[in-house]
């Protein structure tokens, strides 16, 4: 009996965090931040893609590698990579207390070491809400099918 109790209070304490929808204020704040992120990083800006970014970022590849901010940023502003304007589709935020997920479908086409690439795919990027400013803490990414 108290087990099933504990049990119903620990799902009404979560079922508490969640929004039914996220102030559409803060919608827009988090989209024009990934969308400035997403053109710093077309333009190689590192020190705008840093300021957007936690300083314990983790990133999980399409392939399950794990980048840190660091290998993460370099391999961004490397002059192997260059990376066309990209836009986002199916774009969505929820938000959940001091944390958002933003999440989105992304084709993206450049060039890796003189080459042409193309890839699709479904990411969620995670803020987090820190000292009254949202950072990106992680992103996660799953290659889709062209």
């Amino acid at each position: 009996m108290i087990r099933r109790a504990l049990l119903v209070a620990a799902l009404l304490a979560v079922a508490g965090l969640a929004q039914a929808a996220p102030p559409p204020k803060l919608v827009a704040q988090l989209k024009a931040q990934a969308d400035r992120w997403d053109a710093a990083i077309v333009r190689k800006d590192r020190a705008a893609i840093e300021a957007n970014m936690a300083d314990d970022f983790r990133q999980i590849d399409g392939r399950g590698n794990v980048e840190t901010k660091a290998s993460f940023v370099d391999g961004l502003v490397s002059a192997d990579l260059v990376i066309d304007p990209y836009t986002v589709e199916d774009f969505e935020v929820r938000v959940y207390g001091g944390t958002a997920l933003l999440s989105g479908r992304t084709r993206m086409t450049g060039k890796y070491q003189g080459q042409p690439f193309k890839s699709h795919y479904r990411y969620i990027d995670i803020y987090v809400k820190r000292g009254g400013a949202w950072k990106i803490v992680s992103v996660q990414i799953s290659r889709m099918p062209d």
